[in-house]
């Protein structure tokens, strides 16, 4: 096992970085910088800061689905790399957390 950091990224599928999706820019820019791998998850209900329920059911008006950015790294690596999650996110939530890598394996 290592010990290694979780980077988590919680915003929303209408969240934009220069006419970009968001997730996006921020899984293309985790490759840029040479992080092991990011993982993109949309959720089909949540609410955020201002308490507004974002859902997939037909019925609602929400369009902007909750999505979640998942990193996995090295401290040193995901530490770097917090200064480019704060230029990319302007609304959100950053989380961050020790977690244990048990296994990592290409093909």
């Amino acid at each position: 096992t290592v010990d290694a950091e979780l980077l988590r990224i919680f915003i929303g599928t209408e969240h934009k970085y220069h006419h970009t999706p968001l997730y996006e820019a921020i899984v293309l820019a985790a490759r840029e910088h040479h992080l092991a791998g990011a993982t993109v998850v949309r959720g089909s209900l949540g609410y955020g800061a201002n308490s507004r329920i974002h859902t997939s059911k037909i019925l609602r008006v929400s369009q902007d689905l909750p999505v979640v950015v998942e990193i996995v790294n090295s401290a040193e690596k995901i530490t770097a790399f917090l200064p480019i999650v704060d230029e990319l996110v302007t609304e959100g939530l950053v989380t961050l957390e020790a977690v244990r890598v048990l296994k990592y394996a290409a093909g």
